[in-house]
């Protein structure tokens, strides 16, 4: 009896890593099988994702609970940071579903990359213009301060997007999607 070869990929796109999907070994073998990934929410990139989102929260609730001296930051301060925390949800919930091997039309790499520019430019913004009209108000000085530590974990995930999307194509290194 004589048993068909498993498809074998020998390409890298963005977010799918060789050797998996339907057909890439025996039968209960490959990870993509299910709705959602066991492996994502335990890597660092989810867990950096979790802490962006929390700190984005933290600074949206601390604003939003405080007297404003002045509306108009303040409410920017509050676009940028909801904006922010929900395009990161949107990010986290297209690797947890696995949204990323079957929209293979978008380049997730590149567009969490560059997401991650913007946002991070934005909110560094906003964050020095929220801590500029405090003016001493503790709930604003806290609402600037952990937009600020937002901004630096926004940071650390351009550093971390740029390593997995420019880098590894610039050196031909495997492409994997937890680094």
């Amino acid at each position: 009896m004589s048993h068909a070869a498993g498809l074998v990929r020998t390409t890298c796109s963005s977010g799918s890593a060789p050797g998996t999907g339907p057909g890439a070994g025996p039968l209960g073998a490959s990870s993509s099988e299910g709705l959602l990934d066991p492996v994502y929410p335990r890597t660092h990139a989810a867990m950096l994702k979790v802490a962006q989102m929390a700190t984005l929260l933290i600074a949206f609730i601390c604003v939003r609970s405080s007297l404003w001296t002045s509306y108009s930051a303040y409410s920017y301060f509050e676009v940028v940071t909801i904006c922010n925390l929900i395009m990161i949800l949107a990010f986290y919930l297209v690797h947890l579903f696995r949204l990323h091997r079957v929209l293979t039309c978008i380049s997730w790499p590149l567009s969490e990359l560059l997401h991650y520019l913007i946002g991070t430019l934005l909110l560094l913004i906003a964050s020095i213009v929220a801590a500029s009209n405090s003016y001493s108000l503790s709930g604003l000085v806290a609402g600037a301060v952990f937009g600020f530590l937002a901004t630096f974990l926004c940071l650390a995930s351009v550093w971390l997007s740029y390593k997995i999307s420019c880098v590894t194509q610039s050196t031909g290194e495997f492409c994997s999607e937890y680094r």
